[in-house]
């Protein structure tokens, strides 16, 4: 489905070493080289300078390594969605789920959906919450999966061009490494945030999180912001190792294990519940009208 040189791309720029990659792979270094020099002339662009130093991404490499990570997670996920696809059941909700978008809610509220709608089973199917990858399954919500579960409001969802069904507020928590000077407090009050970084998605992503930077840019000016553009493991990773505070929410508490989320005492909240199809499947409608069933029992 893709060019089989792109791993061995990807091996050796995290290996920063033909050799390192070789071992990983399985195969001889001058084998590792070959693949390197056939994927740049088929491209007809330099990868990689070649130091005595060692290796070092070129810009266009360095361009073309996060396409390529992409080009071939979507052919895994793709395939992955056509093995469904073998399997579909019209009674079947398919959950898209990664580390950002947690099926955790659904399990904890499946057995009493069940016993609503016995005939519906659900499947969990797993992906990588790139910018690519959210775009193109939020915009296609019930062709290859039917439900995601997160956070959202008009904006996101005129954005993405979905609906999303409302199951809880979530208070906007902060996010603190395991080792960060805040993270043996159970609850943080905002004089606490005063000299830190504090990492916001960027304006018009959200207006609730453009009402709680404006609170904070009018009230606490202490806080100093800093924006992103998208969640994922890296932005996590990011918090985490270079100990700046992240904007959360407590359905997170899991997505890392260094990683602690700690209520703030503010009133900032934000709609969390499930993102589906703007027409659902007669399926899909039945399983939200048990959810709702359920949350309101």
């Amino acid at each position: 489905m893709y060019n089989p040189h792109l791993e061995t791309f990807l091996k050796v720029a995290d290996a920063g070493s033909f050799n390192k990659a070789a071992e990983q792979s399985y195969i001889t270094p001058t084998a590792v080289i070959k693949q390197i020099n056939l994927l740049e002339a088929d491209l007809d662009i330099k990868l990689f300078e070649r130091t005595h130093r060692g290796l070092t991404l070129t810009k266009a490499g360095a361009s073309f390594y996060n396409d390529a990570k992409y080009v071939i997670q979507y052919c895994r996920d793709s395939v992955i969605r056509a093995r469904n696809a073998m399997q579909r059941d019209e009674n079947v909700i398919r959950i898209g789920t990664s580390p950002m978008t947690p099926a955790q809610i659904l399990v904890e509220l499946w057995p009493k959906i069940h016993e609503l709608c016995p005939e519906i089973k659900f499947q969990l199917v797993p992906f990588e919450n790139t910018p690519e990858n959210a775009r193109e399954i939020l915009k296609n919500l019930g062709q290859h999966i039917d439900v995601v579960a997160g956070i959202f409001d008009d904006t996101m969802l005129n954005l993405r061009q979905c609906k999303g069904f409302e199951i809880s507020r979530q208070p906007i928590c902060c996010a603190v490494s395991v080792y960060h000077r805040l993270a043996d407090k159970n609850r943080l009050e905002i004089q606490d945030l005063y000299g830190e970084n504090l990492m916001l998605m960027h304006r018009d992503w959200s207006h609730y999180v453009d009402r709680l930077r404006d609170d904070i840019w009018q009230n606490y000016g202490d806080i100093h912001i800093v924006d992103f553009d998208f969640y994922s493991v890296e932005v996590f990773n990011r918090c985490e190792n270079g100990n700046d505070i992240l904007m959360a929410v407590q359905a997170w508490d899991n997505v890392h294990p260094l990683l602690k989320v700690i209520p703030v005492a503010w009133e900032h909240s934000i709609p969390y519940g499930l993102l589906h199809a703007k027409a659902p499947s007669k399926t899909v409608s039945r399983f939200l009208d048990a959810v709702q069933t359920v949350l309101c029992r």
